[in-house]
């Protein structure tokens, strides 16, 4: 008698823990459920040309997570990414910047109220096997190389493109890393004519042989499977250990009004994103960083891609950040 009773307890007991665990799980993928429900519609994407790559896939993936999502990208240099908001008044859900500072000194405060950094690059030299004067390329040659006068090299505009302006600083401090006087000048005054607004503008003109050379990230370098030169850490801007040895360089670019000119110190690449205030889908957008910035998620993307995750990284607009994404940063 007792143990029918001991074993009906038994019985009464597991059933009620299996009802309390389906319950859970019930109300976990309802929860789920609601949470892809507010997360729909049209998300706008502008982006650095050399995000491309990782952006492509995980909108991929964030759009198998929230199907009711439709991502739409827009790459081009970081600086003509922010003028489309600040210039022209193109609305977007999420800027991606290859330079955190851009979205410094051209949307805070007007356009944008936080910025957080998440990823880091360095610069190399690409080329071709048919580029000439390969075999002479080396780390403290490739100056001699580029300053050939059969040879042709690329680079972006420092107006339009971080990576445009991060070249002329690496320009620069090799000119004092290798005691090269007058490299600066000499460089920056050949081959004009293959400037682009974008570094990834400038693959086209590789592969087609029009140029032997190119400054690029290394990132999209290794994602296109384009040999490159690695450079001295002295002047790739990858170290944060030598950000004093950077900032010893600078360059001007256009700043936010007509005429007016913007001074960037050399420091090490740093990306950084953030949701313009008028963001057409929030919801969205708001979902989108958290799952760029989840170290399993997007930033497994970003790793995979050669482009090292910084998170959880020092932010200087902590106070400013919504709940949601403070667990990604740490205070400055």
């Amino acid at each position: 008698m007792s143990q029918a009773i001991m074993r009906r307890g038994v019985v009464v007991t597991s059933c009620a823990v299996v009802m309390v665990g389906a319950l859970c799980l019930t109300l976990d993928v309802a929860a789920a459920a609601d949470e892809q429900a507010d997360v729909s519609g049209t998300l706008t994407v502008f982006h650095a040309g050399s995000l491309s790559v990782p952006f492509q896939e995980i909108a991929d993936a964030f759009q198998q997570r929230y199907p009711g999502v439709t991502v739409l990208r827009e790459a081009a240099g970081s600086r003509d990414c922010a003028r489309k908001i600040t210039d022209l008044g193109r609305q977007c859900d999420v800027f991606g910047s290859a330079d955190y500072a851009v979205i410094d000194s051209l949307l805070i405060p007007e356009y944008a109220e936080w910025n957080i950094p998440f990823a880091s690059n360095e610069l190399v030299i690409v080329y071709r096997h048919e580029s000439r004067r390969v075999f002479d390329l080396t780390a403290t040659k490739w100056p001699e190389v580029l300053l050939d006068k059969d040879v042709a090299f690329a680079r972006s505009d420092p107006d339009s493109d971080p990576c445009g302006y991060r070249t002329v600083l690496c320009i620069k401090l090799a000119e004092k890393h290798l005691q090269l006087p007058g490299l600066a000048d000499r460089l920056l005054a050949k081959d004009t004519q293959y400037i682009r607004p974008k570094e990834t503008d400038l693959l086209a003109l590789l592969e087609a042989g029009a140029i032997d050379y190119l400054f690029i990230y290394r990132s999209v370098a290794a994602q296109h499977g384009l040999k490159y030169l690695t450079l001295s850490e002295e002047i790739n801007l990858r170290n944060p250990e030598l950000a004093a040895e950077y900032a010893e360089a600078a360059v001007e670019v256009s700043g936010k009004s007509p005429g007016e000119r913007l001074t960037i110190r050399g420091e090490p690449i740093v990306y950084g994103v953030t949701i313009p205030k008028n963001a057409p889908n929030p919801a969205a957008a708001l979902a989108f960083v958290v799952f760029l910035l989840e170290k399993d998620k997007g930033m497994a993307i970003m790793e995979k891609s050669g482009q090292t995750s910084l998170v959880p990284a020092p932010c200087a607009t902590l106070d400013r950040l919504p709940e949601a994404l403070r667990r990604f940063v740490t205070e400055k």
